[in-house]
């Protein structure tokens, strides 16, 4: 059987599907994935060597009632699906998210609407990915813009730190996020960072279409790429010689504001 060519349309879909997956790892991750109703489950992938256990016999169960395809794997083959053979515990999945797409596919989606969304430039720490996400879900936050390089990867503590709502956040993803937010304002989207040095305070800073708030690294901040290319700077004031703010929390007054 002869395979699509890489720039058919039926190529391009199936290639669009697996990258809209997303792998997660862990046996209490993955079965507190499964029994949230957002999340479609395509493979289960487990390792042969797996010593019977209740929650492996729960997890297939609920794959089972997803539809999902069970593979069996040689514990090697695992870890390189995993990619973290010292937490994956035997156990990955494949799932497909409610709230997890490409960001163009937004943009097609959106136009005629004023949205606010987050991006992130370098966001390092699993935690604070972790409870931007959840910022994100619980305020008004449309979207999380997050580059597939140079930030904390979709791993157990995230989604601890997330309380689990990764599972339904709207996540769009990016190669590269310079690329991502010049095609953003070419739809005449406003891309905002935060600055100690900006004179508009953030409370008060309006802006008449929709923004994108580029969130930036834990010690260097906005890259300078990034800040050259943004249309506004806005600031968080500060009393008492505090610098900055951990960038969760501002994360989290973005969300809420």
């Amino acid at each position: 059987m002869n395979k699509p060519r890489e720039d058919s349309p039926a190529y391009l879909e199936k290639k669009r599907f697996f990258d809209s997956l997303m792998t997660v790892y862990g046996r209490k991750t993955v079965l507190e994935a499964l029994q949230d109703s957002a999340t479609y489950i395509y493979r289960l992938h487990l390792a042969k060597s797996n010593k019977p256990a209740g929650i492996i016999d729960e997890i297939i169960e609920l794959a089972k009632l997803k539809g999902a395809e069970i593979i069996f794997h040689e514990r090697q083959a695992l870890s390189r699906i995993s990619k973290n053979a010292a937490q994956d515990q035997g156990v990955a999945a494949d799932l497909q998210l409610r709230g997890y797409q490409f960001y163009d596919e937004f943009i097609a989606h959106n136009r005629q609407k004023k949205y606010t969304l987050l991006a992130l430039d370098g966001v390092q720490n699993p935690q604070n990915l972790g409870m931007i996400i959840r910022s994100a879900c619980a305020g008004n936050i449309d979207g999380i813009l997050l580059p597939q390089k140079g930030n904390a990867q979709i791993d157990p503590l995230v989604i601890k730190a997330s309380a689990g709502t990764v599972f339904r956040a709207p996540l769009l993803r990016c190669s590269d996020l310079k690329e991502a937010l010049k095609d953003f304002q070419q739809e005449g989207t406003t891309v905002c960072v935060l600055s100690s040095h900006a004179t508009v305070e953030l409370k008060k800073f309006s802006p008449a279409a929709s923004c994108i708030y580029v969130l930036g690294n834990e010690s260097e901040g906005v890259s300078t790429d990034i800040e050259k290319l943004s249309d506004e700077k806005v600031c968080i004031p500060m009393n008492n010689g505090v610098e900055s703010l951990n960038v969760a929390v501002t994360a989290a007054l973005i969300a809420f504001r």
